[in-house]
């Protein structure tokens, strides 16, 4: 297995992303990379403090608009996500800090998609009490996507790091 991702990380794109000093290559996938994840985990944030009654004045099925946005910066993450990983795949694949990040963003998408079911595609979520769990759901999803974030900020400074001859 470390042979296949070696040979990833051989790749003239893998080499070209991590060693070529551009600012087309690894700053400007990190920097679209941040900002689709300022995106989802905004709009995350936006809908479950909603729930959690903040700005109560403001209609529920509206807010349903703004999933298409969320799912267009999740693909721009996992295109930018996957390119940083397979540039530096025998560090990122062999830092269990990875595979908790991956986790939580699973988690949270998970939680987007049943408060979306549940609350924000339903054209009279204005006109019915919220349902008994979408103050947990929310309160989730927040913790969540925080998680994420928190998990995907440490991958540069726990487990195997890029850079380093030995583990730390």
């Amino acid at each position: 297995m470390m042979d296949f991702l070696a040979s990833l990380e051989q790749m003239k794109f893998s080499i070209w992303v991590l060693s070529s000093g551009s600012v087309w290559a690894y700053p400007t996938i990190l920097t679209v990379h941040t900002f689709g994840m300022s995106i989802v985990a905004g709009i995350a944030a936006l809908l479950s403090m909603r729930l959690l009654g903040v700005s109560p004045q403001t209609k529920l099925a509206p807010l349903d608009r703004v999933y298409p946005w969320m799912w267009w910066a999740f693909g721009i993450n996992a295109l930018t996500g996957s390119i940083l990983m397979i540039a530096d795949a025998t560090t990122k694949l062999a830092n269990p800090d990875f595979y908790i990040k991956l986790v939580f963003v699973f988690a949270g998408v998970g939680l987007l998609k049943m408060i979306r079911k549940s609350v924000f595609s339903n054209p009279n979520a204005d006109s019915m009490p919220l349902p008994s769990n979408a103050k947990m759901l929310a309160w989730a999803n927040i913790f969540c996507w925080f998680a994420a974030i928190t998990a995907g900020r440490l991958l540069a400074y726990v487990g195997p790091v890029s850079g380093l001859n030995s583990p730390r």
